[in-house]
């Protein structure tokens, strides 16, 4: 299902994706920033997982599922440029602003902000053509 969807998402002129595809795309990119470090904690599995509950309205299990698939496709994925300039093109900024802001929920879940996700962050960020205030909001919000 999700080679599908990469492939799709890597085309030169990606179209809109399916509400159920952005799903998976954009956990796949919560999973990125959250093994970015090296150190993908059951913390940060649990908050994906809690981050999709309240994000889609799903159970437990459902967000779970979710985050294996996303999981699976992170592994997959080309490199972050191509990823996420694929997502920029597919979702709605204001979606995109929302996956900033748990992004950086996912950063700050162990207090503290390694070099790598921070630089992650950054250019995922831009890739995803959210602007640096309006990540930097969405940074104060969740800190």
């Amino acid at each position: 299902m999700f080679q599908d969807l990469l492939k799709r998402l890597i085309q030169p002129n990606p179209a809109p994706i399916a509400d159920a595809d952005a799903r998976l795309a954009l956990t796949a990119l919560l999973v990125r920033v959250a093994r970015s470090d090296n150190d993908y904690s059951s913390d940060e599995q649990q908050l994906i997982d809690q981050i999709t509950q309240d994000r889609y309205g799903l159970s437990l299990a459902d967000a779970q599922a979710l985050r294996t698939e996303g999981e699976a496709m992170e592994a997959a994925a080309p490199d972050t440029v191509r990823f996420t300039r694929a997502i920029k093109d597919s979702v709605a900024y204001e979606d995109r602003l929302a996956v900033i802001k748990a992004l950086w929920k996912v950063v700050l879940a162990d207090g503290k902000r390694a070099k790598e996700e921070d630089a992650l962050l950054r250019l995922v960020t831009n890739l995803l053509g959210v602007s640096d205030p309006d990540s930097a909001r969405a940074r104060q919000q969740v800190s």
